[in-house]
């Protein structure tokens, strides 16, 4: 709002300037509206002075009628420009001259571009596409090429205080026949925000969880590698996204918090890889059970760059199913912390997860598989970007990139039943990220992966990412 105000004090002043009639320019103009009535007084008085100037034969007229033809181009001059810059303020209200890419709400940048326009809609969007080769032992996998997604952000900001927002998101270039794996288009999020006050605003609709890092701000070029952290795909089941309402704001300007009410997952489907096929998604999610999610991240002013925080999700999954001839609690569990610094072109990242499900052992027997009791992973990353070392003054990015994960989604097996090893997992990683400019990124890495029993194929993967 306040690029937006000067914007407009920029253009009052240019119209001032042009303006000499002391009949209407008394006073400089304040809003749109008082330009408007100005160019209207202008153009009367053009018409009048045009109608007592036809009215009069040549031969009659006196010599001041060629200083008031003269005036009435300068008029028609003056209000032609002061039209223009009318139009041109309206068009720069509407649409901004240059996107301010920063995340604001829990959002990514692209996601955010609605919260910076005074009304109206916005449009903004990312996409990103690999190529990804299997090394050593690849088993059943092949290598492939995927335009793994494409989205595109929807708002609307209806007044100060009212707005909508979506993400619209079209996965693997096709719909595939209805098959996930081969390509889908689905709702990412699509909320309503009320914003009352600060340290207190509700959200409601289909709403990203707040949880890690990636599953609120998951645009290509804000973080490091081709493939999401694997931790916060099967113990936080990233992206995740539920029916919901709550309240989100910041209580100081280091500390803010988000907390929603939501439908409760279906542990109809957990399996042994984890909750992920229990998420709702707003597609008829069940809703006879409900959960609860919190975070909060602080951000010393003391420490630039330095944030770190937490989150944690409650709920009852069993959605009053019977499993194994029993209806039974499915109270599930899944707690995180995380801690993230940026600082002189060095950027460091680590993130923890641990869950617990309840009456696993009826889980198990029901789907004829171990479904873990307990499951955990964490990971931590380290990026530094060496372009300013070789080049100065520079806008480009360049970073070598390492990331370390371990996660187990079986940490613990109900009693009874035997772990799945192959579960147990150790992923190496190293890469290069690329931007010739900040909404794009070009990407290459390889990843070590080790199962605790079984094998599981490295790859090498390439590609790139946009936002806009």
């Amino acid at each position: 709002m306040i690029i937006r105000r000067l914007a407009l004090k920029k253009s009052v002043l240019t119209i001032s300037l042009i303006l000499s009639a002391p009949s209407y320019a008394l006073e400089k103009p304040k809003t749109m509206e008082d330009m408007w009535k100005i160019i209207q007084a202008q153009q009367q008085e053009i018409e009048a002075m045009k109608a007592k100037i036809s009215n009069v034969p040549v031969s009659d007229q006196p010599p001041s009628a060629t200083a008031d033809a003269g005036h009435v181009k300068n008029l028609e001059r003056k209000t032609d420009v002061l039209s223009q810059e009318v139009e041109k303020l309206r068009t720069n209200l509407a649409i901004p001259e240059e996107a301010k890419y920063k995340s604001m709400y829990g959002l990514g940048p692209a996601a955010s571009k609605i919260y910076q326009v005074g009304k109206g809609l916005s449009i903004g969007g990312y996409g990103e596409a690999n190529y990804s080769a299997k090394v050593g032992d690849k088993g059943d996998a092949t290598n492939d090429a995927d335009l793994e997604r494409f989205v595109l952000y929807a708002g609307y900001k209806f007044t100060d205080n009212i707005l909508f927002n979506s993400e619209l998101e079209f996965e693997h270039a096709t719909t595939g026949e209805g098959s996930e794996e081969k390509g889908e288009v689905s709702v990412e999020f699509a909320a309503l925000d009320f914003f009352i006050d600060p340290m207190a605003n509700v959200r409601a609709g289909l709403i990203l969880m707040p949880m890690g890092f990636i599953n609120p701000i998951h645009e290509p070029p804000f973080f490091f590698g081709n493939n999401r952290p694997v931790v916060e795909r099967n113990i936080i089941p990233a992206t995740w996204r539920e029916m919901g309402v709550g309240l989100f704001g910041q209580i100081t300007p280091e500390l803010t918090y988000t907390t929603y009410l939501v439908n409760g997952l279906n542990a109809e489907d957990f399996s042994s890889s984890g909750i992920r096929d229990g998420r709702g998604g707003g597609s008829q999610a069940k809703a006879e059970t409900f959960g609860y999610v919190a975070r909060v991240d602080y951000a010393p002013q003391a420490v630039p760059g330095l944030t770190v925080g937490g989150s944690a999700y409650v709920g009852e999954a069993g959605q009053n199913e019977t499993f194994a001839g029993k209806k039974a609690s499915v109270f599930t569990q899944l707690y995180e912390a995380h801690a993230q610094w940026k600082y002189r072109g060095w950027e460091w990242r680590a993130l923890g997860s641990w869950g617990h499900i309840n009456n696993a052992d009826l889980l198990s027997m029901a789907k004829g598989e171990t479904i873990g009791k307990e499951n955990y992973g964490w990971y931590t990353e380290l990026g530094y970007d060496v372009l300013p070392l070789l080049i100065s003054d520079t806008d480009q990015y360049l970073a070598p990139f390492f990331r370390y994960e371990q996660f187990d989604t079986i940490a613990e097996a109900p009693d009874g039943f035997l772990d799945n090893e192959n579960m147990d997992r150790h992923i190496y990683q190293f890469g290069l990220q690329y931007k010739p400019i900040p909404n794009v990124v070009i990407k290459a890495d390889y990843r070590n992966i080790n199962a605790k029993k079984g094998s599981v194929p490295d790859d090498f993967n390439l590609g790139f990412g946009f936002i806009f």
